[in-house]
């Protein structure tokens, strides 16, 4: 199966920056039909929520409309490693965040799409 490695969380203050990884491996990794690598988030008392995603082919990009200009979403092939670099955080920004893996015909902010999921990392944003 895909294993997914999450780090990067911590405290920060409002208006920081941080930068989550999520590292991907197993022994069934390299005949994964991966699609897309996503990152989600869970606030405390709240359901999980469709961050952004990567298409692993060709690095199209998504997010949800909460973040977009503040959070970038990338990939580095040579490491099977995807990124969340996250600028001008807000205390709303804090929560668990897990990366997770979809394979085809997934639906890349549909959270059933995504097979392989992380443990996650906990992010807490300080006002």
């Amino acid at each position: 199966q895909v294993q997914l490695a999450e780090s990067g969380g911590g405290l920060v203050q409002a208006g920081g920056s941080l930068r989550l990884s999520c590292a991907a491996s197993g022994r069934t990794f390299r005949t994964y039909s991966m699609v897309y690598m996503g990152w989600f988030r869970q606030a405390p008392g709240k359901s999980r929520e469709f961050v952004a995603a990567i298409r692993w082919d060709g690095g199209s990009t998504y997010y949800t409309d909460s973040v977009k200009g503040r959070f970038t979403i990338s990939r580095d092939n040579a490491t099977n490693t995807v990124y969340l670099q996250r600028n001008s955080l807000k205390p709303a920004d804090t929560a668990g965040y897990y990366c997770a893996a979809a394979g085809y015909g997934a639906t890349y902010y549909y959270q059933p799409s995504y097979a392989y999921w992380g443990q996650g990392t906990q992010v807490t944003v300080s006002s």
